[in-house]
This record gives structure tokens, C-alpha cells and sequence, in this order.
């Protein structure tokens, strides 16, 4: 009986022992997601609350550095490199870390995204760049601490930070204009070598449409000025497939030529091979 009693005792206590209380974060956190003309950016911070306190200079100390934020670090990611004052950052993620300033803010971007917190040890080889923003007096009291992207245009934005009665704006601009040059060239310059190349593969590939195929590989072969060797196989095997052996033939020579040329060894073999092959079907 006493075994009994013990064992359901154990079990009691296992249970009360790891059951676990969920309670929210003082300092929840918050993602920003944000597109500024074609560069997409993401901002992961934790946002603790002002709670009547007085924030900057004594919660945040003035002239050190702070991790903007509470909990894990603050990181911002984008996808296309963007220009912050005079410093070009290349896309990645970056720890935000901050040193508030009565007057000032310093905005640090951060390489090491790993630490917990402001780092033990602070490198400044890690810094990508840094940048010094005015602090604008806000009448009204925020009482989150928030971060977020304010005046967005086509070319350029504005990342913010606000708590208590700080208000700091750091302007940045993005390659939208190039980005969308680019975009045209290629738009109004029709399919590229590889685009015709890649859709007369897979027709070929998949014996859709031989003919069709036979047309892109054609243009691709064009476009290339035949320069590449296993484009201009592949235009050969087309050829042979529709039983045009002697073009066939001519087209593997061709590559077989550049193949020899780039001293390519398994390019010269398997067109020595087809041209064999289809010279003996012609018989």
C-alpha cells in the first residue's frame, strides 16, 4: 500500500514539476515587413514599454551603446543593397544596435547578428556602417518602444525609431531606378540566349514539340554566335530526332569543332559517336 501511495506521489510531483505557466513577454516582440520601390526589408525587434519610467538617460544610459530594443538582438534584413548616408550596405542582415545622445543618436549596423544583447566585446571591424541621426522632441509620450519606415518613396524611405519623447529618422535610399532600367532593357530586348535555349530544352526534353524546339534552339544558336558547343549539340540532336540526318551531321561537326577547340573531351566523343550513328542511319 505504501508503494502504492509513493508511486502516485511521484507522479504528482513529476507532473507539477514540469508543467510550465505561459505568461506574454513584458517586451513582446514585433516584426516589420516592409517593400521600398523592388528592395524588401524585415525588422525583428522586441518592444518593452515605458511603464511611467524615465527612459533616455537613466533606463538608457546617454553615450553607450544600447541593443535598441530588449530580449534578442535587433536585426534588419534586406534583399538589395541600400544606401545609408554615405555608406553602401550590402543585402543581408544586420544587428541595429544604437548610442542615444541628448542631441544625437549614432545608428550602428552590426554584422554579428549572435549576440544576446549588447556585445561583451565591441568590434568595431563589425560595424558595415554607422550613421548619425538628430533627436527630434516628440510632444506626445509613445509609450512602446517602436520601430518602422516612415515617407516611403520609389528610390528612398526613412527608418525610424520612437520612445517616450525621442524621435530619431534616419533616411535611406534603395536602386529602384536601376533595378527597373534594367527590368526594361531586358523586357523590350525580347528572350535572352538562355531563355530560347532553356524552353527548346525542355520541349526537346519532353518531345513536345520538336518543331517548335528546332525554332528556339535555332535562334539560341543565333543569338550565341555558336560559341557554345554543347548549345550547338543539342541543336544537332534536335535535327536528328525530325530524321534530318544531314543537317544533323553538319550541326554535330560544328560543335565537334569547338568542342576539339576548348579541348572539351566528352563533348568531342559523344559527337564523334552521333555522327557515326546518324551517318549509318542515312544508309
Amino acid at each position: 500500500m505504501k508503494t502504492i501511495i509513493l508511486s502516485i506521489f511521484t507522479i504528482i510531483t513529476s507532473t507539477i514539476s514540469f508543467g510550465q505557466v505561459t505568461t506574454p513577454k513584458a517586451s513582446p516582440n514585433c516584426k516589420i515587413e516592409q517593400t521600398v520601390g523592388l528592395t524588401n526589408f524585415e525588422i525583428n525587434y522586441s518592444r518593452p514599454l515605458k511603464n511611467n519610467r524615465i527612459i533616455f538617460g537613466e533606463l538608457v544610459p546617454y553615450n553607450e551603446i544600447w541593443r535598441t530594443g530588449a530580449n534578442e538582438n535587433t536585426t534588419i534584413t534586406f534583399d538589395d543593397d541600400v544606401i545609408f548616408d554615405m555608406d553602401t550596405l550590402r543585402k543581408g542582415t544586420y544587428a541595429v544596435f544604437t548610442k542615444p545622445m541628448k542631441e544625437t543618436w549614432e545608428i550602428y549596423f552590426y554584422k554579428d547578428i549572435n549576440n544576446w544583447g549588447t556585445p561583451e566585446t565591441w568590434e568595431e571591424s563589425k560595424i558595415a556602417a554607422r550613421v548619425l541621426a538628430p533627436v527630434i522632441k516628440n510632444t506626445l509620450s509613445v509609450e512602446s518602444f517602436s520601430i518602422n519606415f516612415n515617407n516611403i518613396g520609389s528610390n528612398e524611405a526613412e527608418l525610424t525609431f520612437a520612445w517616450d519623447h525621442v524621435f530619431v529618422k534616419v533616411p535611406f535610399k534603395v536602386n529602384t531606378d536601376t533595378k527597373v532600367e534594367a527590368s526594361i532593357q531586358k523586357t523590350l530586348n525580347g528572350p535572352s540566349t538562355r531563355d530560347y535555349y532553356n524552353a527548346a530544352n525542355y520541349y526537346f526534353s519532353e518531345k513536345k514539340n520538336l518543331n517548335k524546339a528546332l525554332e528556339w534552339m535555332k535562334i539560341a544558336v543565333e543569338k550565341d554566335g555558336g560559341k557554345s558547343y554543347w548549345m550547338t549539340r543539342k541543336l544537332a540532336l534536335i535535327y536528328a530526332e525530325l530524321k534530318d540526318y544531314d543537317v544533323a551531321i553538319k550541326t554535330a561537326q560544328i560543335s565537334l569543332d569547338a568542342a576539339t577547340q576548348s579541348g572539351n573531351k566528352n563533348y568531342i566523343e559523344m559527337n564523334r559517336k552521333s555522327i557515326e550513328e546518324w551517318k549509318n542511319l542515312k544508309k
